[in-house]
């Protein structure tokens, strides 16, 4: 009987902490996702206020403070706007502004180059005391912040175009899978866009931009150009002949991407030695000028100090 009783006491107080459990884990859960919903509310409430809508604003009404100054004084001559729009496109620049910009942007840190010459030319020894030092330093500082926005763009295109390059084969086997399962190539560009939406955004952008011009029913040959041009890269040059050849006469593309595909990577494994083969050359200087000298210091060194000890005691 006692058996009995305390079996059954045990099976309720089980079957409670059961449902104390399954109460609390429900309740948690119920918690966890109020405290998710709390906290993208507050997300969303912290984004919307004044002081992160000006945050984000700033830099847009800096970039057309820099745009108006671009316009009002112009640095860069008409027959030149063509050429640095081309630069700017390839480094993903396309805003209708964007020669603008680059010109107040110009002026801009060609300024500030010419006042911080003139604030410290004045402390430089001998020299900071001629007003004729100070002249010819403030025009040399303000003509390298002309010349800095480009480099600047220039570095942006290089590194921009690397990136493309890496990733381009993957894109090309992206295409041919696409191709194989029979889709469009509108349809086909779109996808390759989003697959590599977090891989490469470089070209994924790219792609995106020939997929819309396609889309609106622009000529296939003048987006698949342009998309060449906005890049300037030989193998994406390569990639532009073979679509437009399969559009013309109706080839299959399949096998062409496929080796474009093959000569990219072949490409990538070359300029990869390449650079090995480059590394024990460039690697010489470096070692006569900070490893040679450890290594006679540690292996002559106690010779040394041992002659002196020697000479010290004769």
């Amino acid at each position: 009987m006692n058996a009995d009783l305390l079996r059954n006491a045990a099976l309720l107080v089980l079957l409670v902490m059961l449902t104390l459990w399954l109460v609390l884990r429900s309740t948690s859960k119920r918690a966890r996702i109020a405290q998710r919903a709390r906290q993208s509310v507050a997300r969303v409430a912290t984004e919307n206020t004044p002081a992160a809508i000006a945050a984000k604003s700033m830099p847009r009404n800096l970039a057309k403070r820099v745009a108006t100054l671009g316009e009002r004084i112009p640095v860069v001559q008409a027959e030149e706007r063509a050429k640095l729009a081309t630069h700017l496109a390839s480094a993903g620049f396309r805003d209708r502004r964007a020669v603008a910009v680059l010109s107040g942007s110009k002026i801009v840190v060609g300024v500030c180059l010419a006042l911080g010459a003139i604030g410290l030319g004045g402390h430089l020894p001998a020299v900071g005391q001629f007003f004729v030092f100070r002249v010819l330093l403030m025009a040399g500082a303000f003509v390298v912040g002309m010349m800095l926005p480009e480099y600047v763009l220039g570095f942006m295109i290089r590194r921009r175009r690397k990136a493309i390059a890496v990733a381009l084969p993957d894109a090309l086997d992206l295409l041919v899978i696409c191709t194989n399962a029979g889709n469009s190539l509108v349809v086909a560009l779109k996808r390759v866009s989003n697959e590599l939406r977090m891989i490469c955004p470089e070209l994924a952008d790219e792609l995106a931009v020939t997929t819309d011009e396609l889309s609106i029913g622009s000529d296939s040959a003048h987006a698949l150009h342009a998309l060449a041009a906005r890049t300037g890269m030989s193998s994406m040059r390569a990639l532009v002949t073979t679509l437009v050849q399969s559009q013309k006469y109706g080839t299959p593309i399949t096998q062409s991407l496929r080796m474009l595909s093959r000569t990219e990577r072949t490409m990538q494994m070359v300029a990869l030695e390449e650079k090995a083969a480059k590394l024990a050359p460039k690697m010489t200087i470096p070692m006569m000028l900070f490893i040679m000298p450890t290594v006679g210091l540690i292996a002559a060194g106690p010779a040394v100090i041992r002659l002196v000890v020697l000479f010290r005691h004769h």
